[in-house]
């Protein structure tokens, strides 16, 4: 079963099969096989009709949420260990397409790249067959999560671990500071800072800036915690 037969049964009839194969198309895949279209462009969509569709599902709870508690929801539904987790669970990672170094270095498991693709398929539905489908695959994915938030604790990220707990006893945030890149330009190692109170809590690196933001959240919380 491809993702066009997945869509299918899902009552969900693509106009652009070639629009939803890109989706799930990583950069890796393009430069190998000279693909002109990776799925970047894509994410950049989907990263939006995602951010209007759960903030439209948020907004309606009762009793009514707080302009800070919807943004905390909202940033807890779409985080990406939570993205990337939905798309596991209903097993769209499996129509990945990467390239051999990258299937090689552990890609197809990367929540950042999974996450990614998920944005980009929203984003290709989006534009061939409007919000109507989008609705459908995301009421499928994260209708359980709106209904019991605390259920989004299995997806919870090491940023929203460290954000609670400075926001715990005081109205601080966190920031996130490139402090270097190296590496290659096709596969780079970014280093961020966890910066709270003008005060490096914590450093992590990754070869996404995401992914280094994250393991500089995990070493400042494990710090913080102890």
């Amino acid at each position: 079963m491809d993702c066009i037969d997945w869509l299918k049964r899902r009552g969900i009839n693509v106009k652009d099969e070639r629009l939803i194969q890109q989706a799930f198309m990583h950069s890796s895949y393009a430069n190998e096989h000279k693909r002109c279209h990776d799925n970047e462009r894509l994410e950049f969509m989907g990263d939006a009709v995602l951010q209007l569709w759960s903030s439209s599902k948020i907004y309606p709870i009762e009793p009514p949420l707080s302009e800070g508690e919807m943004t905390r929801l909202r940033s807890s539904l779409v985080c990406e260990k939570a993205l990337a987790g939905y798309a596991r669970k209903m097993e769209l990672n499996r129509f990945l397409l990467l390239g051999s170094g990258e299937e090689k270095t552990g890609g197809r498991n990367k929540d950042a790249i999974i996450a990614d693709m998920f944005e980009a398929f929203l984003g290709a539905l989006y534009l061939d067959q409007g919000m109507e489908a989008v609705d459908i695959i995301l009421h499928e994915a994260m209708d359980a999560y709106i209904t019991h938030p605390r259920a989004l604790d299995e997806f919870k990220d090491f940023k929203t671990k460290l954000q609670e707990y400075v926001q715990a006893d005081r109205r601080n945030s966190v920031k996130y500071v490139l402090v270097g890149e190296s590496g290659p330009p096709n596969s780079p190692t970014f280093t961020m800072n966890a910066v709270v109170d003008d005060l490096v809590m914590g450093t992590g690196s990754g070869s996404s800036k995401k992914e280094a933001e994250q393991n500089a959240a995990k070493n400042a919380f494990e710090k913080m915690v102890r």
